[in-house]
C-alpha cells in the first residue's frame, strides 16, 4: 500500500508549518495551539489515545514529511544528523545554520580544519541565484558543496567544477552520497570577513597578528583594522577568520538518537542545553483531549 495516497500536497504543506522557529518559541512556552488545530483537522484519532503526548505526534509528523514532502527543514535537518553530526562529535568543529554573507543566506556552514558551506537545493527550488551565491560563498568559504536531489544531478553539474556536490534520495530516508569533491580555496575576501565578524572579534585579530592595537575610537576603530587586516597575510587571514567563528556562541547540544527530529531548530534558535531539556519536558505534555 502506498502510504503517500493519504496525504495530499496541502496537507503535507500545513504539518511542514509545524516545524519553524515560532513553532518552537511557542512550544517552549507550553503554547501548543498550531499543534491542535493539526490534530484537530487531520489526527483526531490521536486524541483517543491516553497516553499519547506532544512530543509523539510531532515525531509522527515528521517521519510523514521524511518519507513524502520535499520540505528544506526536513533535508536540512537530516543533512545535520547523517552527515554534519559525525564531523562535529569528533571535533571541536561548529556548525551555523542560515549564515549570513553580504545578501546572500547559507543553509548550513561549519568551521573545522577548513570554511564549509552547504547550499540545498529541493526540486522546487530554482537556480536562477545560485551563480551569484557561489560568488559570495567564495570570497569567505574555503570548500563549497551544492545539495541536490539525484534527479537533478545533471543541472546542477554543470557549474563550476570546482563546487563539490552531494546527492539526496528524494522521500525515501534522504540518502546522502558525496558526488564531486570541491576544490579548497584558501583565498578569501578580507572586506567580506570584516563584515562577518563582530567588533570584539577583528580587534582580536589584529591584537593577535600586530602585538597590540592601535589607538582608535569607536568611531574609526572599523576602518583602522580594516585596513590592518587587509595587509596580513591571506592564509593568517583564513585561518584566524576560522578559529574565531569556531569560537562563537555556547556549546551547542545535539541529539543522536531519542529527539534528532529537533536538531536543525535547536541550531537555528540556538538553544543551549537548558532550553533544548525544557523544550522536550514541554512536549512531553499529553494531548489535549
Amino acid at each position: 500500500m502506498n502510504n503517500a495516497l493519504f496525504y495530499n500536497q496541502n496537507q503535507l504543506r500545513d504539518y511542514s508549518s509545524l516545524f519553524t522557529r515560532a513553532g518552537v518559541q511557542a512550544w517552549l512556552k507550553k503554547d501548543f495551539t498550531a499543534v491542535n488545530y493539526k490534530i484537530e483537522r487531520y489526527d483526531r484519532n490521536w486524541q483517543s489515545s491516553a497516553d499519547s503526548t506532544y512530543l509523539d505526534y510531532l515525531k509522527h509528523v515528521y517521519h510523514v514529511l521524511e518519507m513524502h514532502y520535499q520540505n528544506e527543514y526536513i533535508f536540512k535537518n537530516s543533512f545535520l544528523n547523517e552527515w554534519l553530526i559525525k564531523d562535529i562529535g569528533k571535533s571541536d568543529s561548529k556548525v551555523f545554520s542560515e549564515f549570513r554573507i553580504g545578501k546572500s543566506v547559507a543553509d548550513l556552514v561549519m568551521f573545522n580544519g577548513v570554511s564549509q558551506v552547504f547550499e540545498i537545493k529541493t526540486k522546487l527550488d530554482s537556480d536562477h541565484r545560485l551563480a551569484l551565491q557561489i560568488e559570495n560563498y567564495r570570497k569567505v568559504f574555503n570548500q563549497i558543496f551544492l545539495i541536490v536531489p539525484e534527479a537533478k544531478l545533471s543541472l546542477y553539474s554543470k557549474y563550476d567544477d570546482g563546487v563539490g556536490i552531494i546527492s539526496f534520495q528524494c522521500c525515501r530516508g534522504h540518502n546522502f552520497t558525496l558526488r564531486r569533491k570541491a576544490y579548497t580555496n584558501l583565498e578569501v575576501d578580507a572586506d567580506t570577513i570584516m563584515n562577518i565578524l563582530h567588533t570584539h572579534e577583528y580587534k582580536e585579530i589584529v591584537q593577535c597578528f600586530y602585538g597590540k592595537l592601535p589607538e582608535m575610537t569607536s568611531f574609526n576603530q572599523f576602518n583602522i583594522c580594516k585596513k590592518l587586516i587587509k595587509q596580513m597575510p591571506n592564509q593568517v587571514l583564513n585561518q584566524s577568520f576560522i578559529n574565531m567563528m569556531k569560537r562563537r556562541d555556547m556549546k551547542k547540544v545535539y541529539s543522536h538518537r531519542y529527539h534528532k527530529e529537533f536538531n536543525q531548530l535547536s541550531l537555528a534558535l540556538k538553544l543551549n542545553q537548558f532550553q533544548q531539556k525544557s523544550l522536550i519536558e514541554n512536549l512531553r505534555t499529553p494531548l489535549k483531549a
